[in-house]
């Protein structure tokens, strides 16, 4: 299994791009802005996207996506594209995405019995199975309904190959969850600089001094990737991250990085 980080910044700008990773060929999860540097092939190849939240940085490919491909898997006879979240976020998506307002209804198109996107709801702890790959819903803390996704390993209970916060601030459920399970690598959110914890607080998501009592609940020496910084902050708060002394590896994630998670 691999990893391919689409994008992991906080906004755009030339060279950043949202929230998106592919796991292997064809599970999307999340879908920010750089889903878009896909060719036509490889998104044709997307089955699955898994949606952490409703925010835009997140979920604006989706609509996208559907439109690219549509005549390709259509003609090849495929199944719907199905997108997985919360049942809030897929109510958000209809309200306000697919409305025929600010995007025609892809679950309807291009007929009601075959449409490109098929909206699947899940539950924070449900463990979803894709082609012999379990990923675990785990819960998230955030402005709006919110998960994060972990990548298990093959044995019950010991743990996760990747683990992905999603947006989020501090998060009691999520250290509980993890507790005892061993976690080769963890993308965790810090939108913003220490200087603006009082933003980070109001808006749900971390500063490097909250990141360092999240990491402090963290057992072991984990390989932690930090990413949803806002484009020209990365060397700022990446020197505030590192200044915590923290026992992890930790270092920013990268667009383009590319992390193989192996197989058992």
């Amino acid at each position: 299994m691999k990893i391919r980080v689409l994008g992991c910044s906080g906004s755009i700008a030339a060279g950043s791009r949202t929230t998106s990773f592919l796991l292997d060929d064809d599970v999307l999860i999340d879908a920010g802005t750089g889903v878009g540097d896909l060719t036509l092939e490889e998104l044709a190849g997307i089955d699955h996207v898994l949606v952490s939240h409703s925010h835009l940085d997140h979920v604006l490919s989706i609509a996208l996506l559907a439109d690219s491909v549509m005549r390709r898997r259509t003609a090849g006879g495929r199944g719907p594209i199905q997108v997985h979240a919360l049942p809030a976020t897929l109510q958000a998506l209809r309200d306000h995405v697919f409305n025929g307002v600010i995007w025609p209804d892809f679950t309807r198109l291009p007929s009601a019995e075959r449409p490109i996107l098929a909206f699947v709801p899940f539950e924070a702890g449900e463990v979803l199975a894709f082609g012999g790959r379990r990923i675990e819903v785990l819960p998230a803390e955030h402005t709006v309904p919110a998960v994060g996704f972990a990548v298990l390993k093959a044995a019950p209970q010991q743990g996760a190959r990747w683990v992905f916060t999603g947006d989020t601030g501090p998060n009691p459920r999520l250290w509980q969850r993890l507790r005892g399970w061993t976690v080769d690598h963890l993308v965790i959110e810090t939108a913003f600089g220490d200087d603006e914890r009082t933003l980070a607080d109001l808006s749900a998501h971390l500063c490097p001094d909250s990141l360092g009592r999240e990491l402090a609940q963290l057992g072991g020496s984990v390989q932690v990737h930090v990413t949803h910084i806002k484009p020209g902050e990365v060397a700022s708060v990446m020197a505030q991250v590192q200044a915590l002394g923290s026992g992890h590896r930790i270092g920013a994630l990268a667009t383009g990085q590319r992390i193989e998670l192996g197989t058992d």
